[in-house]
């Protein structure tokens, strides 16, 4: 240690520090606020944030915006902190749509805006311009955040206005956005199907399709990131005869999914993705019958060796599993509603 530069020291504990305490740090001097601006800090910083301790629940409803820890040794929220959007909203219309690496993506529902906000520092960026229209209509669209292989944030929106598709992406490098094609079945426009939100994983984004009655059709549409192409693979092979909710979660850069099915009572099964096909981890047992709000609000947390079902209301249901890859929290990108996301604290900024 003694061998290292100065500033190389300096920078290794400074990327370690907790996103608040790096914004802090930003007012000790000039050359820190310049070191702790360049995107090759923010890059090594955001990467070291990824652990359980930085993980926040955030969750709105009809009057606050709030901010909760997970505790580890009884695996539900915390104490809240209660949030104050930044941006102008009407009577906390804010639905959130994806999030990645600290960013949310959001949509104001009293306008169809579409934003980039880092809870975390209060930074956001209005994506939705008068010429560009790109604005979100709930249970049409579908959003997806990625980073490409030049590390540019972007956002993928896919668009079903009266039968017609249209697939734009948002670069925040350029501020800007652009056409992209997009060749799919017709019958996927139609909005008695309902598209995800896209969740990242190694290089692609995957969204769920599925149609929105009892033994439907239920695929996955896939999108590289870097080839710009989409490609259909299948399912789950779940059963159909009652309601079907599959939700995508990156574990260690490998995507799962929790495949919920039933009526009343309902089962959830496990599944990794390999090459194109799902290859089944584990099933638990029933699940007790839960009113139709609760079934649509879930998401999932696995944790030392415990998966917990849970929704906004706090922990539903502990199924207990024991599984390496699963040693911390692994979130998934979205709560039904669009009312809560899980997100790790970062310094990330919504703009360059």
């Amino acid at each position: 240690m003694a061998d290292l530069p100065t500033h190389t020291i300096v920078f290794e504990i400074l990327t370690r520090l907790p996103a608040k305490d790096v914004g802090r740090s930003k007012s000790v001097c000039k050359q820190w606020y310049a070191l702790l601006s360049t995107q090759d800090f923010v890059k090594i910083h955001c990467s070291r944030s990824v652990v359980s301790s930085n993980q926040r629940v955030l969750l709105i409803d009809d009057l606050t915006c709030s901010v909760r820890p997970i505790i580890s040794n009884n695996n539900d929220y915390g104490p809240s902190s209660t949030v104050t959007f930044p941006f102008h909203h009407q009577n906390n219309d804010v639905s959130i749509l994806s999030h990645l690496n600290g960013l949310l993506c959001v949509c104001l529902n009293h306008t169809y805006e579409l934003l980039l906000w880092n809870p975390t520092t209060t930074a956001f960026k209005r994506l939705s311009t008068p010429d560009s229209h790109e604005f979100y209509i709930n249970n049409l669209d579908a959003i997806g955040l990625y980073v490409d292989a030049d590390d540019d944030y972007k956002v993928l929106h896919i668009k079903r206005r009266s039968g017609v598709l249209g697939v734009y992406v948002y670069s925040r490098e350029v501020d800007s956005w652009r056409n992209i094609p997009f060749i799919t079945r017709q019958e996927y426009l139609s909005p008695h199907f309902n598209w995800s939100a896209g969740t990242f994983c190694g290089g692609t984004l995957y969204f769920t399709v599925c149609e929105c009655w009892i033994g439907g059709t239920n695929v996955v549409i896939c999108f590289d990131v870097n080839s710009e192409q989409f490609k259909e693979i299948s399912f789950p092979p779940v059963p159909s005869n009652g309601m079907v909710q599959g939700v995508l979660v990156n574990v260690k850069n490998v995507l799962h999914m929790f495949a919920s099915t039933g009526m009343f009572e309902m089962t959830i099964d496990l599944w990794t993705l390999q090459g194109d096909y799902w290859i089944k981890v584990l099933s638990c047992p029933p699940i007790p019958p839960i009113s139709l709000s609760l079934w649509c609000d879930i998401t999932h947390y696995v944790t030392n060796g415990n998966w917990f079902v849970m929704t906004k209301l706090g922990k539903l249901f502990t199924i207990e599993m024991d599984m390496k890859p699963f040693e911390c929290f692994y979130p998934v990108s979205w709560f039904r509603g669009f009312k809560g996301a899980v997100f790790v604290q970062t310094i990330v900024s919504p703009s360059i």
